[in-house]
């Protein structure tokens, strides 16, 4: 791993992922970031929290992954866990939409902060496919590298980890289902919680916030508290 001080990573994902890390892709990664920062652009989130999601959850402790696309490329938006915000950022439309299925589901009251934190703490592992965004532009930076990082880590907890269960929303990350090992691990997927989506009927009702916790009692594992305290 890069020995950017900075960088934040939990020690357990350092020594799962140390392959990857050495790969020649990485360093293209790591490079481009570089001269991007360079040409004065503005890369999103900040530097120390691009790994938060990995930082927060470590690779033992995983028992939920959601899966994002891309961090948010506005302002002070991005954290590094996939559809989370920072207290006291307004909340993106997806998420807002995400609060209202948990209401929903499991009659908790919305959320006045978008800062899912409290999950990353508990076991859900927030992945952004990318994990990285130049400012105002959207999926900038999909074809750097990123993908074939994030597969690998899916690839890791697929292989090397049991009974997790995989969030997959909308088309992208349902793409990712070929990843996972349905044999040893429990994928569910619905439309995404997009405006766009959710209004036509793909998003609420999926349930999937009960029925994630009804997988993890029946392995015997603590159920997630999806309030946000």
């Amino acid at each position: 791993m890069s020995k950017a001080t900075s960088v934040r990573i939990h020690e357990s994902w350092k020594k799962v992922l140390k392959d990857e890390f050495e790969q020649a892709y990485f360093s293209a990664i790591k490079k481009y970031l570089v001269q991007e920062k360079q040409a004065g652009k503005t890369i999103y989130p900040p530097g120390s929290l691009i790994f938060n999601a990995f930082d927060s959850t470590p690779f033992e402790e995983v028992k939920v992954v959601i899966l994002g696309q891309d961090p948010y490329h506005g302002p002070r938006q991005a954290m590094g866990l996939s559809f989370s915000v920072p207290d006291g950022v307004p909340k993106p439309p997806s998420l807002e939409n995400i609060f209202k299925e948990i209401h929903q589901d499991l009659g908790i009251a919305i959320s006045q902060t978008g800062n899912l934190q409290s999950w990353a703490n508990q076991g859900v592992l927030l992945l952004n496919a990318s994990l990285t965004v130049q400012a105002h532009r959207a999926n900038s930076h999909k074809d750097i590298g990123w993908h074939k990082f994030t597969d690998a880590v899916i690839g890791k907890i697929s292989n090397e980890r049991e009974g997790i269960v995989f969030l997959l929303w909308g088309g992208f990350a349902k793409k990712k289902a070929s990843l996972i090992d349905q044999m040893k691990h429990y994928v569910l997927s619905s439309g995404h919680p997009s405006p766009l989506s959710a209004n036509r009927g793909y998003w609420f009702g999926n349930k999937h916030f009960s029925r994630t916790n009804e997988i993890l009692e029946g392995q015997g594992k603590t159920p997630i508290n999806w309030g946000i305290v």
